[in-house]
């Protein structure tokens, strides 16, 4: 666990010069708008640790597979957002010395990222080897009213001396991936042209001998102004390049205590969003508007458009300063990460603030995202988030066919970009199939939520059926046990791989052959006749064999401590608790797979994750059995663990626990719990500590169209407030010690259910209970 980040509500705030977590803070500080995500990295050069990133949404490449044993099934590659062109760039040189932190002496050091207007802002006074000291001052945002647009406001001012001072202001896409599998390069370059303070580079990304995909063009543009405090600014600028560069650099003097100011706006356009042969065109008319507003206006219209955000996501903690900053760090990277206007686009488990699991989807976005979109969003952010799925269910199916199952049956992959499977870890690959269940589990979830059960004949029993299909063709029956059984599965607890009977995977299954028989009973039978034409559905057949496995899974069960099990034989392991081995974690950074997978510890509780899908299925006994035996095995070291934790600790009223467990998921990368901040952010795992304030201490569920509360507070809080939006009404949730307020900000009446009891809430009208 680190420490160095100040605690402040509504900032990230590094005192003094961290040189060795810089990393890490560079994941903290990172920015984003939709479209690009920027790290925290520094305007000019650094030479110590770093990881440069640049990422823009949808453009990607299929990096080849490497693995040691090739395995039938496998990808060819491994799909990944990749770093592209740095458009942050801005060296300095003082007389013949280059700034470089890495170099030079820090004597103060602040870098800060103001949340409630994404502005990422640092100051700093650097000592030079030859005893020159200069003061820096840097903000830069991603625009959230342009998401296009990347602006920087950087200033330099000498401090002890009088002197000429050289810029280099530069676009650099001769840049590559930390995790490159062969240490490739990704891009090649279409053209580049400058003029004065304008540069473009167009770039794409090369083809691949290995996967048929689409080749991906960026062109990225800059120009800039120069701005001297009390000096004339006739300045001559010379135009450089090399393959892949653009520079534009310049020297001006500089009077002690003066600031020489570099205004720099770049935009980055792909062709996902626009013709290659309009490019140059839009890049010069972006940045010509914005060269015209000026670095204040784009500023203020950034801040006008966070400010909307924060108007209807915020969170209020009162009497917590650690978890109010907790919670808004969250809100603020989901915000800047995913805003649901384009339905090509999904949420990657590290966002863009990293390169670790690729900025690929996976089942995180429909267990965790969905939720935060339904409740923090127009619905339209959500659907968008389903549409994703459905339009590569084809491409399921395509996956299922390949590893040997038939007639429509689909299994949506692990990892993907375009609806291809690119994961390559067997156990995960083939094996973790209970992601299937978790896009099931969305549609129920946002159709409950939203009331849109038109989405269902348009696209949910499409879906649905297609994942019923694998299901009923996954499971065997077992004549020892006279039960369905589902062998060789992992569940979400990847600790345990390859496991029979895996309790939360079962369970899955079952219900979804549930829900897809509601959902077929809820289309008009107009689409229903349209639905089994163009799958070729069956429904006498086909769900006559889904009753039979819904009426005989098996699932693993103790009777002696009445708990489900995870799996067949999870009561041969030594059961022991995780404190026991505090000096010993993370588990997985210090132990051998194979003594892991034979150990007790969970990543995360599969059967738990069951329970908080499925929590009116089992009393609070059977819950709080299930809790009191897995948590103290859980060493969650998966960053969506602690969340589940929290919320069904606050079921049992367990607040002390669940505050534990809220802590380590909003503090979970500001701290650096899992050390493994370097590598990104946890963004997907975000969405969670969403959950664990709402859902968790806030007692917020939807229920057949109705809001439930059933608040609980930790002891040190003597307050918190939200607003949800369910089914377009907007309301806003103040709880305290000893009261409930709500107010309905929206022209219609809701029906809200306040510690198990009815209440109906007018239009624009608040109730307190």
């Amino acid at each position: 666990m680190k420490n160095y980040i100040i605690h402040d509500e509504w900032k990230i705030i590094e005192e003094g010069f961290h040189a060795v977590e810089n990393e890490i803070t560079e994941s903290l500080m990172s920015l984003g708008n939709g479209k690009i995500g920027q790290r925290g990295n520094f305007e000019e050069e650094y030479t110590g640790h770093t990881l440069q990133g640049n990422y823009l949404a949808g453009v990607w490449f299929p990096d080849k597979t490497r693995v040691g044993w090739w395995k039938n099934g496998y990808p060819d590659y491994f799909a990944k957002v990749i770093n592209a062109t740095n458009w942050i760039g801005i060296n300095v040189w003082i007389g013949n010395e280059k700034l470089d932190l890495a170099k030079a002496k820090v004597l103060t050091f602040r870098r800060e990222l103001d949340m409630q207007i994404g502005v990422l802002e640092r100051q700093c006074t650097v000592e030079m080897p030859d005893g020159k000291i200069i003061g820096i001052r840097a903000q830069r945002f991603c625009s959230m009213a342009n998401d296009e647009l990347g602006v920087i406001k950087y200033g330099v001012t000498p401090l002890n001396f009088s002197g000429v001072l050289r810029f280099s202001v530069y676009l650099d896409a001769d840049v590559k991936n930390k995790d490159s599998n062969l240490g490739d390069k990704f891009w090649e370059e279409l053209s580049k042209s400058q003029n004065d303070t304008y540069g473009e580079i167009q770039i794409q990304t090369k083809k691949s001998p290995w996967a048929t995909v689409p080749q991906f063009q960026v062109c990225s543009a800059m120009d800039f102004t120069v701005k001297l405090i009390g000096q004339d600014t006739n300045i001559n600028f010379e135009n450089e390049n090399k393959e892949k560069y653009v520079e534009t650099t310049f020297s001006h003097f500089v009077a002690e205590n003066n600031q020489i100011c570099i205004e720099k706006i770049a935009v980055n356009l792909s062709s996902e969003n626009h013709e290659i042969k309009e490019f140059s065109k839009i890049a010069k008319m972006l940045l010509k508007d914005a060269k015209e507003k000026g670095f204040d206006q784009l500023k203020e219209d950034h801040k006008a458009a966070w400010a909307s955000k924060w108007e209807r996501n915020d969170i209020k903690i009162h009497g917590d300063i650690a978890a109010q900053q907790g919670i808004r760090f969250n809100i603020f990277h989901l915000q800047q990460t995913y805003t649901g206007q384009d339905s090509r686009l999904n949420i990657g488990p590290k966002g863009f603030t990293g390169e670790k699991y690729g900025g690929v989807t996976y089942w995180d976005t429909e267990a965790y995202c969905i939720p935060f979109y339904l409740s923090a969003a127009d619905s339209s952010v959500a659907r968008n988030l389903l549409i994703y799925r459905h339009n590569q269910l084809q491409k399921a199916i395509e996956n299922a066919t390949k590893l040997g199952f038939k007639d429509g049956a689909a299994l949506y992959p692990m990892v993907t970009m375009n609806g291809e499977e690119c994961h390559n870890e067997w156990e995960i690959t083939f094996e973790e199939i209970h992601r299937n269940g978790a896009i099931a589990y969305a549609i129920y979830d946002y159709v409950n939520y939203t009331g849109d059960t038109a989405y269902l004949g348009q696209y949910g029993a499409e879906v649905l059926i297609a994942i019923s299909r694998f299901w009923a063709q996954r499971v065997n029956w077992s004549e020892s046990l006279q039960k369905y059984v589902m062998l060789g599965v992992t569940g979400p607890n990847e600790y345990e791989n390859n496991v029979n009977n895996n309790w939360y995977t079962n369970y899955l299954a079952v219900w979804v052959l549930k829900y897809t028989k509601e959902v077929l009973s809820l289309v008009s039978a107009d689409q229903l006749k349209e639905i089994s034409k163009k799958t070729n559905f069956n429904a006498e057949t086909e769900t006559a064999l889904w009753d039979k496995i819904i009426a005989n899974m098996h699932f693993p069960y103790d009777e002696e401590r009445q708990v489900f099990l995870q799996q067949d034989g999870f009561l041969d392991k030594e059961l022991i608790a995780a404190n026991s081995i505090m000096d010993q974690r993370p588990i997985n950074q210090k132990w051998s797979w194979d003594r892991i997978l034979r150990s007790c510890f969970i990543k995360q509780a599969d059967v738990l994750q069951g329970i908080y899908f499925f929590e009116d299925d089992f009393d609070k006994a059977t819950l709080k059995r299930n809790f009191d035996f897995y948590e103290p095995m859980t060493v969650h070291e998966s960053s969506l663990s602690p969340c589940v934790h929290s919320i069904l600790a606050c079921k049992l009223n367990m607040t002390e626990k669940a505050y534990e467990m809220y802590v380590r998921t909003a503090r979970l990368d500001i701290d650096d719990y899992n050390n493994d901040t370097e590598d990104g952010l946890h963004i997907t795992s975000m969405a969670g500590t969403w959950m664990s304030m709402v859902k968790g201490f806030g007692g917020f569920r939807v229920k057949n169209g109705e809001v439930h509360l059933n608040p609980v507070l930790p002891a040190n809080w003597s307050g918190i407030s939200f607003r949800v939006g369910v089914k377009g009404v907007l309301i806003e949730v103040v709880i305290e010690s000893e009261k409930v307020t709500v107010q309905n900000f929206s022209d219609k009446a809701i029906s809200i259910h306040i510690l198990n009891k009815p209440y109906l809430l007018p239009a624009k009208e608040k109730l307190s209970v």
